[in-house]
């Protein structure tokens, strides 16, 4: 679980999340994050979250939205929403690290998901877009649909499209979430066999 303070990194994108405040201490109502991404780090597609809102305030640096329509470049001090079912994206284009906050309203499986996405880059298992494999993704998607979303193609074709992906990447053995394997370490000195000579 989640916990504030705790920190994630996906070295694709380039984004160093810490969370300020989690769903477990909210309630679900809402999720604080602060995010700092490297010079041409964001995320990798524009996006909709269909019942969320975004709110982004940025601390330092400049930060570059597409929000609907309109292009914009977030100073420090300034916030930006984004309502529900709009479509969004942001990215870091200058030359120095930008950080920002982000208040993601209500919660859901808004910090599930950046753990899975930061563990799978973590350990490699992210192109260099930041996407997963596409049955990955499919199996990703298909569990996350009610939280975000691909823009503009009709949310019952993709549906029917990520079900069918997603019970194939099921039986290629993906899950809709994803943990690091455990790296075999050596056993503590007070467990480890006495040397014969």
């Amino acid at each position: 679980m989640i916990r504030a303070g705790d920190t994630l990194v996906n070295p694709v994108s380039g984004e160093t999340i810490s969370f300020v405040e989690t769903a477990a201490e909210t309630g679900g109502d809402y999720t604080v994050i602060e995010c700092a991404v490297r010079p041409g780090g964001g995320v990798p597609m524009a996006h909709v979250h269909p019942n969320q809102s975004e709110t982004f305030e940025v601390l330092e640096g400049e930060l570059s939205l597409k929000v609907g329509r309109d292009k914009l470049v977030a100073q420090a001090g300034d916030v930006v929403t984004v309502a529900p079912g709009t479509v969004h994206k942001f990215r870091n284009d200058t030359d120095r690290i930008v950080r920002f906050r982000c208040t993601v309203t209500p919660s859901l499986g808004f910090e599930q998901f950046l753990q899975t996405i930061c563990a799978l880059g973590a350990d490699g298992k992210l192109n260099k877009r930041g996407m997963p494999h596409p049955l990955q993704l499919a199996v990703i998607a298909n569990a996350t649909f009610g939280d975000a979303r691909a823009p503009y193609v009709p949310a019952w074709m993709q549906k029917a499209g990520l079900s069918v992906g997603a019970a194939i990447g099921r039986l290629a053995g993906y899950a809709p979430s994803y943990e690091p394997a455990p790296s075999a370490a050596p056993a503590p000195a007070a467990q480890r066999e006495p040397a014969t000579a």
